[in-house]
């Protein structure tokens, strides 16, 4: 029996998400669980009169691939994957997978050669800038242990998430955008974080369910060599296959100069992956008023309401800043008060106290209005 909220999901994506037009073609990546959606993607797609590929792959059949990977044979998967992405107009990646772990014990030279010469040339370099994309997660047993509910409460809670008004957030973003624009000196402070940057002639862009799903936030970048002080992140970060906590960083002209965590060294050598890595490459505001607490998947934390991310690593094209990295590692900092609260400032301005925003135009981001 067919799921009506894998078809409303189906519909959102294919014709508000990436807008799909007769005649163009889309990729799906998927894993084999997520074949219900996949399903309903693929008839959605017949019905516009698009293209649909589709490209099924397994994270244990990934981890064997990439534990003795070779430059050789990554180059050679990038030149491949690199022709059928040029090709497509549209792309939709689901994540799923019984195991968020299964990559944590592949070598960390094997993450990083695969960054290096597969993700970024094919979707850093193509994916990203030329199609219209959007990435979500996919709701199974894995991910309701990751949110510490039940399967069919996580459930619902993914299609509520997932199935948002995003018109009408997309409406309230605006003051926020023009605000951002305006805007020079950024200060965010709060336990164990006095962080002051520049946003100086950079664009803000909202992210209102056009390149991920869930969606909800509102980001841009430091001016690369502005960002001083530190920031101690509050909620866990799952990151090639291990969880990060506590991470804190120093920062002096735009640069981690100190960098610690519950495995600092581990941590080091991801922001060793290049120069890039130690600067940071995006700032954004989080508001979609469903999620509300971590469960160590960047798509859901970064949207969680009342925080923002603060990222090590390449800066998207829409808000370059001129920084580019193999990694763009999203981490969050939640300022609510069950966190500890915490203040953010435009040009010497509150804007946002303890997770709400104070200027009455920007008002209508606060939970309360969105849902």
């Amino acid at each position: 029996m067919r799921d009506p909220r894998y078809e409303k999901l189906a519909r959102i994506l294919i014709h508000y998400s990436v807008e799909l037009k007769e005649g163009e073609n889309i990729l799906i990546e998927a894993g084999p669980g997520e074949a219900p959606l996949v399903k309903e993607l693929v008839r959605e797609i017949y019905r516009v009169g698009g293209r649909p590929f589709v490209s099924l792959a397994m994270q244990e059949i990934q981890r064997e691939i990439l534990m003795n990977l070779s430059e050789e044979a990554a180059a050679m998967m990038a030149r491949y994957d690199s022709e059928r992405m040029k090709d497509m107009n549209a792309y939709i990646g689901i994540r799923g997978g019984d195991n968020v772990a299964e990559l944590s014990d592949v070598p960390h030279d094997k993450k990083s050669l695969y960054m290096q010469l597969y993700v970024k040339p094919v979707h850093g370099d193509i994916r990203v800038p030329r199609t219209k994309w959007c990435v979500l997660r996919y709701p199974n047993a894995s991910m309701a242990q990751l949110a510490d509910t039940s399967t069919e409460a996580f459930e619902d809670f993914y299609f509520k998430v997932c199935c948002l008004d995003y018109e009408k957030m997309s409406k309230a973003m605006d003051p926020l955008v023009e605000l951002m624009n305006r805007t020079k000196k950024v200060r965010i402070v709060g336990p164990g974080t006095d962080l002051e940057f520049s946003i100086e002639g950079i664009n803000a862009i909202k992210c209102d369910g056009k390149k991920n799903i869930p969606d909800g936030e509102i980001y841009t970048a430091p001016v690369r060599n502005s960002v001083n002080g530190y920031i101690t992140y509050n909620t866990p970060a799952l990151y090639q296959g291990y969880t990060f906590e506590n991470i804190r960083f120093e920062f002096k002209d735009g640069k981690i100069i100190k960098a610690t965590a519950n495995d600092t060294e581990r941590l080091n050598k991801i922001l060793d992956t290049d120069e890039g890595a130690r600067y940071i490459g995006e700032f954004a505001i989080g508001i979609n008023p469903h999620i509300l607490k971590p469960m160590k998947d960047t798509l859901f934390d970064e949207k969680i309401a009342g925080s923002i991310h603060f990222t090590p690593g390449r800066a998207y094209e829409e808000c370059d800043n001129g920084n580019k990295s193999a990694i763009h590692w999203d981490l969050v900092y939640i300022q609510r008060p069950e966190y500890g609260g915490g203040e953010i400032w435009f040009d010497d301005v509150l804007v946002r106290k303890d997770g709400l925003f104070v200027p009455e135009e920007l008002q209508g981001l606060n939970p309360e209005n969105l849902v």
